[in-house]
This record gives C-alpha cells, structure tokens and sequence, in this order.
C-alpha cells in the first residue's frame, strides 16, 4: 500500500471528484426542462433546440477515447482542472449568449469539458485507491452520476420559475470552480510512466467515426432509419471505427490499446456496463414523457417522481460493492441486471389507473438493480487495467457506454413512436405524431376519447420499451454469469500488464 492510497486525503479527494461528475451530471438533464423556454426567448426552431442538445453529445462522443489517451500521456489530474475549466467557460458563454447560434457553439465547447471529465474522474480512482477501497469509492462517483438526473429538472424548474433562462448555465460554474479548486489541492498528479508518442491518424479517424455513428443514431428516429443521410452517417462511421481498428492493431504504440478486450474481466465487465446503461438510458427516454403526458406532471414534478429511481440506486451502488468483496464480481453484476429487468416487467404493466405508489416501487427496484450491477462492473474494469493505461482504457468503456446508451434511445424511440402511431391507427395525423401533440390536441378540442386513447397507447408503447430493456438486461445477466471471471489476484493491475506482455 503507497502513501497515496493509505492517505485519508483521499476521500476528500473522492469528494472533488464526485462534483465533477455532478457537474456534468444534471446540466444534460436541465436542458431538457429549458428547451420551451429558449425556444421563445432566442426565437429558436425546432432545429435549434435539436442541436442545442446534440452539439454536446456530438462532441462529447467524439471526443471520450482522445481525452483518455491524453490524460494518461500528460497528466490526468491536469486535464481533469482543464476539462473544469472548459465546463465553467463554455457556461459562461451560454449566459451571455443572445442567438441560438452562440448557445449552440457554447453547448459544443461544454462537450469538450464533459469529454475531459467524464473518463478521467474514473482513471484517477486506481491512483486513489486500493483494491479494497476501489469499489467504495466506485459506489460514491456512481451515485454523484445518478444524483444529477433528478437534480437537472429540479433545480432547472426552480431557476426557469424564479430567474431568466441562462441561470441554467450560471449553475454550473460555482459547482465546476468548487470542483477545479478541490482537484488542485486534493489529488495527486498521475500519467504513465512510459507514454506513448501522440496518434493523429487514430485520433482524426475515432473522432470523426464516433461523431458519424452518433449523428447517425441521433438523426434516426426523426428521418427514419432507411434515410440516406442516416445511412450515409451510420456507414461512414463503420467504416471510419474499422480503420481506427485496424490502425491502432499496427501500432507498436496505439493510443487504444484494443488488446485490452482480450483481458475478460475487462471485455465483460465492459459489456456489462454497456448493457445496463442501454436498458436504464432507454427506460430515462420514456419516462419523463409519461410523467408529464399522461400523469401530468410539469418538468419539476418529473425531477422530484424520478427520486425513487436515484434512491434505488443510492441503495444497490454501496451494496453491490459489498456483495462483490464477500462472493464472486459476477454476483452482483448478474443479480442486480436481473433485479433491474423484474422492475421494467413491473414497469410494462403500468395502466391508466395506476397511482404513482406502485410506480414508485418499481422505479425504485429498477434504480437498485441498475445500482447493484454498475458498481462492480466499473471495478472489474478498473482492476483490470495497467495505471500506464487508466485513462485511455475507461475512455474506451465509457465511450462504448454512451454509445450504447445513445443506440438504446434512437432504438427505443422507434419502438415507442411505431407502437404508438400503431394503437392509434384511426387518430388525426397531428395526434399520431406524438403523446404531447395529441394530449394538446385534445385539450384545444375537448376531445376526452381522443385524450384517453392516446395515454392508453402510449402506456402500450411504454411496455414495449420496457420489455425489451428487461429483455437486454437478462441477456447482459446470463452472459455474465458465464463469462465475467473472478479476480485472481489482490494486484489485479500488475497481473493485467504482464498478460498485455504475453499477448503482445
């Protein structure tokens, strides 16, 4: 044990560490609560909100893998006060913004920010912490990411009733400058001790592949997924991913270190936090619009009736760590997938009489089974990875993550709108569109049956998303069970290095 990882400094490190991922956290869920809002007071189309959102995650996707690679080459807790710094700039620049343009440009340079911190808040926790402190601290950032979903309408719905629309962004940066401070006196400064020289072609071809396959998934839903443009994306982002491949195979010193899949703790740990982040960013997608269309509620209501969800999650992340020191890595991960699939089942059978009790319940026992399976995922990655490669290994998990998440939306609300346009077949075009369009419709009109009729379909088309994410979970449970090793030895890292040694 080194000084590092006995020091109790540490924990109030995990504190800083816990705000950046915070920051990042409820700024992607606030947006959502503004986007009327801007639209009136930057005069904003439909297209402007889009990129106002995808501006981000555009860049952000883009960007994970170079920004892991770059914070194991020249200092992680040195791109981690950058990637603050970014954050609380580009949200400054969104305050003063007066065009939907300079939001957008704003939105851009926070993807940058949010690419910087979200790999690296994970790279720097081996550095911090030992094997039997790891989990702990994997718990608390899990639980930091989770706090942040409800946070964003909250919070956004009290500053929109009481403030003028950039106090959205004015948000962020006393939490991102708090957060910069903290890093700078709490955390020791950590790269690679052999580094490798900077891959331009690898990095030029991952950026442009990812942004290509996630424009590609983003645009889908809304042109359909036989639109040329969404195949041409979608294409050239295949393409690009397999040469990125093919170039770092060749590489004597790849900025992504693709041997890494052949280490199994981390290939399935990696595939288990893939597929618990697709089921639970799918079920994310249906549920603030049941919320607000058929229960009602308006952006803070939603924040608040999400609680259950993040409180399961409180429950399961400290648990699953637990679980996992006492039994085998796979346990928990395979329970907990299970655990979260039994709440969506629960979740499929939401009718219009349900009260919001029974709601509760099974978004609660879905948080806790999502909770119970990321943590000791995300320990089975870290354990597994050498330090030299901490920051490019997590990019390359939490790129897959978002990626998966991302898919699982566009996937998902394919589902949602195909049902919905289904069940209601004989509705007004503009009902079919979609739940709000309809229960508006229906408002203006004093069409009770039609308003009826759409809450029931989408109620339907809420199952449906369900059951398929219950279904993903279970497959991500099975397969876990039966390929997710145990750990071998307490010095999971070094053992990693010597295995890449014999591979290579």
């Amino acid at each position: 044990m080194d000084a590092v990882t006995s020091s109790p400094r540490r924990w109030w490190a995990l504190v800083a560490i816990v705000l950046s991922v915070l920051t990042v956290g409820f700024d992607t869920t606030i947006l959502n609560v503004a986007l009327p809002t801007l639209a009136t007071a930057l005069n904003a189309g439909s297209d402007d909100l889009q990129w106002i959102v995808n501006a981000y995650v555009l860049v952000f996707a883009g960007l994970l893998l170079v920004m892991g690679a770059l914070g194991d080459r020249y200092g992680r807790k040195r791109l981690l006060m950058a990637g603050l710094f970014v954050f609380a700039a580009a949200s400054l620049v969104a305050v003063y913004a007066d065009s939907a343009g300079q939001v957008i440009a704003a939105r851009a340079l926070m993807g940058v920010g949010g690419a910087i911190l979200t790999p690296l808040t994970m790279a720097v926790l081996p550095v911090l912490f030992d094997e039997r402190d790891r989990g702990k601290a994997i718990a608390l950032v899990t639980m930091g990411m989770g706090i942040g979903l409800p946070l964003g309408p909250i919070i956004g719905g009290y500053l929109l009733e009481h403030f003028w629309w950039g106090s959205i962004f004015v948000i962020n940066v006393p939490v991102a400058l708090i957060a910069l401070v903290a890093v700078a006196f709490l955390i020791p400064e950590s790269r690679s001790a052999n580094p490798k020289r900077i891959d331009y072609l690898g990095a030029a071809l991952s950026t442009l592949g990812l942004v290509a396959l996630v424009y590609g998934v983003i645009e889908a839903p809304t042109r359909g997924w036989t639109d040329a443009r969404v195949l041409a994306a979608l294409a050239a982002g295949a393409l690009l991913l397999l040469a990125f491949a093919l170039v770092e195979r060749r590489l004597a010193q790849p900025m992504i270190d693709l041997r890494l899949f052949r280490l199994p703790r981390f290939a399935w740990g990696t595939a288990a936090g893939v597929l618990a982040s697709f089921a639970l960013f799918g079920a994310l997608f249906i549920l603030p619009q049941y919320l607000q269309a058929v229960r009602g509620s308006d952006a803070l209501g939603v924040g608040l009736r999400l609680l259950p969800l993040i409180g399961g999650m409180f429950f399961g992340a400290p648990f699953g760590e637990r679980l996992a020191r006492l039994t085998q890595t796979r346990i928990p991960i395979a329970v907990g997938l299970l655990i979260g699939a039994a709440g969506m089942v629960m979740g499929a059978q939401t009718g219009i009489g349900s009260g919001y009790g029974y709601v509760a319940a099974w978004l609660a026992i879905t948080g806790a089974g999502v909770g119970l399976a990321l943590t000791p995922a995300m320990d089975a990655v870290l354990g597994s990875l050498p330090r030299d490669d901490a920051g490019s290994g997590t990019a390359i998990t939490m790129t897959l993550r978002q990626v998966g998440g991302a898919l699982g939306v566009a996937l998902l609300g394919s589902l949602t709108s195909a049902v919905y346009r289904d069940r209601l077949d004989n509705a007004p075009e503009a009902a079919r569109q979609s739940i709000s369009s309809a229960v508006h419709l229906a408002a203006k009109t004093g069409d009770h049956a039609l308003a009826l009729a759409a809450r029931t379909s989408f109620l339907d088309a809420m199952a449906a998303v369900l059951l398929v994410c219950a279904a993903i979970a279970v497959v991500g449970a099975i397969l876990v069970a039966f390929f997710l090793p145990h750990a071998q030895s307490p010095d999971a890292a070094k053992e990693s290095v010597d295995e890449l040694s014999r591979l290579a």
